[in-house]
């Protein structure tokens, strides 16, 4: 029994065509929307690709960028389609191409579902991608004079500003690094040697931060060095006081950005999907009654279109049987080739008469 038997006249025909050619065209714009949404994360992301470990994070952004040129190109491809319907001489050409077209539809329906879901489980891959490159970032905040790398300092500053956050986790992390360059360091000055003597890496760690971690709402004096050190502010205790510093980590708060970005695009192309998938199934239903027609010089007549022509189970056993036999033809395939190799390899004894 056929899946989804709906019978067509000339009238139900003719509705069902134009209103595909009408979803194709609002498919293609969707395909450009989804373009759109894979260039705009594509120039989001390379904007702080300075702070990102790998470009895995890239992956989504390209898929997005694919799959909305592939949504064009089939869709605009489906409208002509449905327009030459309209005529039975002009969609006499498009028959032989209707099967491997909707194979093709079904493969794209799956790749762009499956791009849905990447965008909301990329959330690990990009926290792990941003804890590594901040912290890389950080160490190179210092190497001002370095080739390369010159342009870390403003990269971090402005990141910490526009995100109001600090650090990789919190503003201690800067605690564990030197921030501060050596070429504003005086080496002469007591306080300078004894902290790099006290280090084991000879590094210069001060309790203090750079100046983009300071918050500007707060009404206090932006206190960003000695930060732990109770004695050198007025009236002050680190533990307990609302510190003037953003509270927030750099990799929370751009990793929360992304990924409420990612999340809203795959809830867009799951709209896309189940309108892709809605396509495709009127498109399968117009070609089915199409050919089904029993008198194709009566236009007029009715038909009937189905989604699959057997029930699901009987194409799925039909499905595995035919791969079935082409795992088969494929053994015997191999045998007859072993065979032939060996009876290749034998060589025919030659008896010589003294």
């Amino acid at each position: 029994m056929a899946l989804l038997k709906v019978k067509f006249n000339q009238k139900k025909r003719v509705k069902l065509a134009q209103g595909l050619w009408l979803m194709n065209w609002f498919s293609v714009f969707a395909g450009i929307l989804v373009f759109s949404m894979g260039l705009f994360l594509k120039i989001e992301l390379r904007k702080r690709s300075e702070v990102m470990d790998n470009s895995e994070s890239h992956f989504v952004p390209n898929s997005l960028i694919l799959m909305g040129i592939l949504s064009c190109a089939f869709n605009g491809f489906a409208g002509k389609i449905c327009y030459d319907s309209l005529d039975p001489a002009k969609f006499a050409k498009w028959k032989p191409l209707l099967k491997p077209y909707l194979a093709l539809c079904c493969v794209f329906n799956m790749l762009l579902f499956f791009v849905a879901l990447i965008c909301f489980l990329m959330r690990g891959s990009l926290e792990s991608t941003l804890a590594q490159g901040l912290k890389n970032g950080m160490k190179f905040y210092r190497d001002t004079d370095t080739p390369g790398r010159c342009f870390m300092k403003k990269t971090i500053d402005m990141l910490q500003i526009e995100f109001k956050c600090c650090g990789n986790n919190g503003y201690k992390d800067w605690f564990e690094i030197q921030w501060i360059s050596n070429r504003y360091l005086d080496f002469s000055s007591k306080e300078v040697k004894d902290r790099i003597k006290s280090n084991v890496d000879g590094r210069y760690l001060v309790d203090g931060v750079p100046f983009s971690c300071c918050n500007p709402s707060s009404p206090r004096p932006c206190i960003q060095y000695q930060v732990t050190n109770n004695s050198a502010h007025y009236s002050y205790d680190y533990q307990t006081e609302e510190l003037n510093l953003w509270r927030r980590g750099c990799r929370e708060a751009l990793l929360n950005y992304y990924s409420s970005m990612m999340s809203s695009m795959g809830a867009v192309i799951l709209l896309v999907w189940l309108f892709e998938m809605s396509v495709m199934v009127g498109l399968r239903l117009l070609h089915t009654s199409l050919e089904s027609i029993a008198n194709p010089e009566d236009p007029e007549c009715e038909s009937e279109g189905w989604i699959l022509e057997n029930s699901l189970k009987d194409t799925f056993k039909s499905a595995l049987e035919n791969l079935k036999k082409l795992g088969k033809f494929n053994q015997v395939e191999a045998g007859a080739e072993g065979a032939e190799g060996e009876e290749g390899g034998k060589t025919p004894a030659i008896t010589t008469v003294s």
